[in-house]
């Protein structure tokens, strides 16, 4: 045999071996193909958009053209929602805050309370009646 039918028979047989293992590792394997390529559709589908809705898109407005009114009332309701929660939040803040502080206030004063009590029930000579005989009735 020549040198040519040589080398085309080596690559003729290269050819059906790598064939023959392509097809043997796809149908190994294709359940997983098919499915990574069925997640990866899902994922295609949400980022990208229909070529139709994309030339519908970019046809809707020119870079430096004016908004249309629907996308400014679009915009402005956004706005106006996104100031609406802030408002709600830090009014919400606020009123926890402000229990807080009353809570604090009432606290302190029971305890002044309870002290002075105490002052006044350790320092009674029975001279006098309690202070609470001497209050003022209204």
């Amino acid at each position: 045999m020549t040198r040519r039918q040589v080398l085309l028979l080596s690559c003729l047989s290269a050819l059906v071996l790598l064939s023959m293992l392509r097809e043997g590792s796809s149908a190994s394997v294709g359940s997983r193909q098919t499915a990574g390529e069925a997640a990866q559709e899902g994922v295609r589908q949400k980022i990208f958009m229909q070529e139709s809705d994309a030339s519908n898109f970019l046809k809707g407005r020119g870079k430096r053209s004016p908004r249309s009114r629907y996308e400014a009332n679009a915009e402005n309701r956004q706005k106006l929602q996104a100031d609406e929660l802030r408002r709600e939040y830090y009014e919400e803040q606020r009123n926890e805050f402000e229990n807080f502080v009353e809570e604090q206030k009432d606290e302190q004063e029971e305890r002044s309370r309870e002290a002075v009590e105490q002052w006044r029930q350790w320092h009674y000579d029975g001279l006098f009646p309690s202070y609470l005989y001497n209050r003022y009735h209204v």
